[in-house]
């Protein structure tokens, strides 16, 4: 299902910076047009362009144990000129 791709909503203080610009969380096997699609019909907007990226997981130790933390696929959304996500 197309729904099923986003994750959801990250918020950074960097995130937070940049106008028009919505990141979310999305599965593996997500492809731009696949997310393009979801976030129009999911938030009535209309996509201008999508960025994905990969986010290898971290290396992380708690005492003696080391273990990592997930990897996971971001996509930064940008909307057009007057397009909001308002998140409730």
């Amino acid at each position: 299902m197309i729904y099923d791709l986003i994750k959801y909503p990250l918020f950074t203080e960097k995130s937070k910076l940049v106008e028009d610009k919505y990141t979310f969380a999305v599965e593996k096997r997500a492809k731009k047009p696949d997310v393009k699609k979801a976030i129009e019909e999911l938030y009535r907007v209309k996509v201008e362009k999508i960025n994905i990226i990969k986010v290898k997981g971290k290396k992380k130790r708690v005492r003696v144990q080391t273990g990592k933390t997930a990897s996971f696929k971001k996509a930064i959304v940008t909307l057009k000129k007057g397009e909001r996500i308002e998140f409730a």
